[in-house]
């Protein structure tokens, strides 16, 4: 049973959804931000390989096992862009929501169908690395919705809703979110609870 765990990223959006579903847990989060750990470049061409280096990097530096998210928005018309890239699409979030909503509309693309995918690495000293996947299918919107969230939440609804990512609280979000899924599957694996 895992009683410390470190989290891979710099993110506070992450590590506020991440903290806030493992709290049940008893488990003590602590993130790269709380140790002043230095970020890993990613280099990988897929969520899994770029969550597996962050996840056995700071695993082997710190000696803690370490949980890494990669993530991004995959948008159909643009060939599933951005990615792997959605963090670096450009240079905060809000200029990555106007450069995707600005590309959407000088394509004059119809189809603006896109999923959110995220693949959680868990690297425990001395063991193998284990991956736990999600993914939400939805669309992105012309004008932003919503102060909550963070990344492109504010231009994505998921299928089957009609308020963005952005609208709702938290645990609303994480009930059908991508990182809620993969790390719904992580807490069954490691806990034995659904």
């Amino acid at each position: 049973m895992i009683k410390k765990l470190l989290l891979a990223t710099h993110n506070e959006g992450k590590i506020e959804e991440l903290k806030e579903m493992l709290a049940p847990w008893g488990v003590e989060v602590l993130s790269a931000q709380d140790m002043e750990l230095p970020d890993v470049e990613e280099t990988g061409e897929t969520f899994a390989e770029n969550a597996a280096m962050k996840a056995e990097t700071l695993a082997e530096y710190t000696g803690l096992p370490c949980l890494a998210d990669d993530s991004g928005l995959c948008v159909k018309a643009l060939g599933g862009k951005p990615g792997v890239y959605s963090a670096r699409y450009a240079p905060d979030s809000d200029a990555r929501i106007g450069k995707l909503v600005a590309e959407l509309q000088s394509m004059n693309a119809e189809d603006w169908s896109a999923y959110f995918a995220c693949v959680l690495a868990l690297k425990i000293p001395g063991e193998k690395v284990r991956f736990f996947e999600g993914k939400v299918d939805g669309m992105i919107i012309p004008e932003r919705r919503g102060n909550k969230g963070f990344g492109f939440d504010p231009v994505f609804v998921p299928d089957g809703w009609n308020k963005t990512f952005a609208e709702v609280e938290g645990n609303e979000k994480a009930a059908v979110s991508h990182r809620g899924k993969a790390l719904r599957c992580f807490i069954e694996e490691m806990f034995g609870a659904k």
